[in-house]
């Protein structure tokens, strides 16, 4: 039987931890797990640890560590996402997915198309929904690592400072990825809903980009991520 599998922000060591209150809610409340399960958490380092919880109390639930493991190796090909701001579940769809197809880093893309507006305020807390769907992906598919989730940017700030090995713009008039060698990093640069204009490809290509395509057909936003990666892990990573 598969163990149930958290992420705890905080380090972890062997031994006895009290969890942190979202955990102790989903395993107490949620899941209804008892003193004597067993179950495995990771911190974000690397490693992994196997143990079973000691006491689940209503307000608090600890466990004991009896087991220190390497987690899952990361891809040897370093990915810098920049995702065109899309709304509502599309976003959510892309950093979830790229999440689970071994991206190391993802920063959100104000562009001229781009229909989502965030101050302050929503910035954060879209900030923090978007790390957790990250983590959530990450309990789900068994890596131990969790990609950075960077706050908004504008596209060309992103396209600027970007450093990557190999920096790509998806647009349809390019050479296919298959004709790029092999890259230490890789950044990706997707557009919004209604994709970049062509000042925005122009910008980027001046800050160091290569346009590429993927195919004959035009991806929605949500999808474009997935494929990219894919494609990228089969060339260059650890498919």
């Amino acid at each position: 039987m598969r163990l149930s599998r958290f992420f705890v922000d905080t380090p972890l060591s062997l031994g006895q931890h009290e969890l942190p209150e979202a955990q102790a809610h989903y395993i107490a409340r949620v899941l209804r797990l008892t003193s004597g399960a067993a179950l495995q958490l990771f911190d974000g380092s690397g490693q992994e640890y196997r143990g079973e919880l000691a006491e689940v109390g209503k307000k608090r639930v600890s466990v004991t560590l009896s087991e220190q493991l390497p987690g899952m190796a990361e891809s040897p090909l370093h990915i810098h996402l920049g995702q065109g701001l899309s709304r509502g579940e599309r976003m959510d769809w892309a950093i979830q997915k790229a999440t689970e197809l071994g991206v190391s880093e993802i920063t959100p893309l104000f562009s001229e198309r781009c229909e989502v507006r965030l101050n302050d305020e929503r910035a954060d807390k879209r900030l923090a929904h978007w790390r957790q769907v990250a983590i959530s992906a990450c309990e789900q598919c068994g890596r131990s690592v969790l990609p950075t989730i960077h706050p908004p940017l504008p596209m060309a700030d992103w396209a600027k400072s970007c450093a990557a090995e190999l920096k790509l713009i998806l647009h349809p008039v390019a050479v296919p990825l298959t004709e790029h060698a092999r890259p230490a990093s890789l950044a990706f640069l997707i557009g919004p809903e209604g994709g970049f204009s062509e000042e925005e490809v122009q910008q980027a290509m001046a800050s160091g980009f290569t346009a590429a395509r993927l195919g004959p057909r035009v991806l929605r936003t949500e999808t474009a991520p997935v494929v990219a990666l894919s494609v990228a892990q089969q060339l260059w990573g650890d498919f």
